[in-house]
């Protein structure tokens, strides 16, 4: 008998799948869109027909937060430009050698007045090391134990700040006031970014989370829908959608349904555009400040990549304008982030090294030091190269944290593993102020 194919068309492949059906359905596990309302197929074809799809939605502008004399840009193609990693290189090195001096003590000021009482928190809940246990003995674990690691850390720390609660292995006290109707914590989940989905896998097994929304723009195999949506009691949607395009106040499922908002190592300016996703009433340019239908609960975001940042994008450009950095300066910090994840990852502390300890006799030179900041760069050594790209990366997710504090949310940020586990190991947390 001739086994009968899946009827879900690859356009990538061009080609329909050749999985098996599923019975009673024309589709395979992966794409049946019928399979009890659980997972919702969001096809890149069909985005401009959905209603959350609003291109450039959360993306930022280079004149958001100026005033209109101060931001000074009327050229489309300059709103719209990425300023490549070869660009903001070039830009530096056209920089003077006073320039670059002033540049450097800059960023050493703000690091030492504002990122020196950031905690480590490195969590691993008892609950996540029950179900790595079981997940181990019965050979299902799917990613490397640094990944572990990572997400039993996230997940740790949002159950410290407050955001989840009564997880599966915790007891709730005899004397602990049940309120009839009333959830305790959030059970809606939005992972950002999502990749294959193990963060909220973790998150659902561990937590009792039963609606999930997985934002992701890339296609992956070996996904951990398969494994959610064995739950009963989950309701999975896959959303195949760029971040920057996102309407969440337009999903319709979500509609007054408080949610957590994650994500695993978000690149460069996703953390940005998820942070305007997620709120949508204070993006500058919003016409729905009063009308906004979506209920945030928390949040917990891991970024990373902070080379990849566009002043564009970013969500608190007043927050360098004010450290009177400008826009140049800012990309030139976000050159210098590359040099971290080069380091060595040993020490607890790599943001420790003093970096202007030899800038005052090149700064007496000024511009007759030899070959410029270009040499002065070569010249480096690797641990200074390292502690200010680390530094850069602190002063980055700082503006992140003040633009939450400032719009009053409780918030703050943390290194949730330590940097032998992974260098980009900053976690943004925000909630509600009770």
């Amino acid at each position: 008998m001739e086994t009968k194919r899946c009827s879900f068309w690859l356009p990538n492949k061009k080609r329909f799948c050749a999985n098996t059906l599923l019975n009673g359905s024309l589709f395979c596990g992966n794409h049946n869109s019928r399979a009890e309302g659980q997972w919702i197929q969001c096809p890149v074809q069909s985005l401009s027909n959905q209603p959350f799809y609003q291109k450039g939605i959360n993306a930022g502008s280079d004149g958001e937060q100026l005033d209109e004399e101060t931001s000074g840009i009327n050229d489309s193609r300059l709103l719209t430009m990425t300023i490549s990693s070869e660009m903001k290189r070039n830009a530096l090195h056209r920089m003077s050698v006073p320039e670059f001096c002033n540049l450097i003590e800059k960023i050493e000021s703000v690091h030492e007045s504002l990122c020196k009482d950031i905690q480590d928190s490195f969590q691993m809940p008892e609950v996540c090391s029950l179900w790595i246990k079981s997940k181990e003995e019965e050979r299902k674990l799917p990613f490397q134990e640094k990944h572990i690691m990572q997400q039993a850390s996230i997940v740790g720390n949002l159950e410290n700040f407050g955001v989840l609660k009564n997880s599966l292995g915790r007891k709730p006290s005899k004397c602990e006031e049940q309120v009839e109707g009333k959830e305790d914590g959030v059970s809606t989940v939005i992972e950002f970014g999502a990749g294959r989905g193990y963060l909220t896998q973790m998150l659902a097994d561990c937590y009792g989370i039963n609606r999930v929304f997985l934002v992701e723009r890339k296609a992956y195999k070996l996904k951990a829908d398969r494994s959610l949506r064995q739950n009963e009691s989950l309701t999975l949607e896959r959303l195949r959608i760029d971040i920057e395009d996102l309407n969440l106040n337009a999903v319709e499922s979500l509609q007054g349904v408080p949610f957590l908002a994650t994500g695993k190592h978000l690149c460069g300016a996703a953390t940005d555009l998820t942070l305007r996703c997620c709120f949508p009433e204070y993006r500058k340019d919003s016409s729905e400040q009063s009308t906004a239908n979506i209920n945030f609960g928390g949040l917990a975001i891991a970024t990373c990549c902070h080379h990849l940042c566009q002043w564009k994008h970013y969500t608190n450009k007043k927050f360098f304008l004010d450290l009177g950095m400008t826009k140049e300066e800012f990309h030139a910090v976000t050159w210098f982030t590359s040099w971290a994840v080069d380091a060595n990852h040993d020490s607890d502390f790599p943001d420790t090294t003093d970096c202007v300890s030899n800038l005052q006799s090149i700064k007496e030179q000024g511009n007759g030091y030899s070959d410029g900041v270009e040499k002065i760069l070569s010249e480096m050594e690797a641990a200074k190269r390292a502690a200010l790209g680390f530094k850069c990366k602190w002063i980055i997710d700082i503006g992140r944290l003040m633009w939450l504090r400032e719009h009053g949310l409780d918030a703050k940020l943390v290194r949730y593993v330590p940097p032998n586990i992974s260098p980009e190991n900053h976690l943004l947390l925000a909630k509600p102020l009770k």
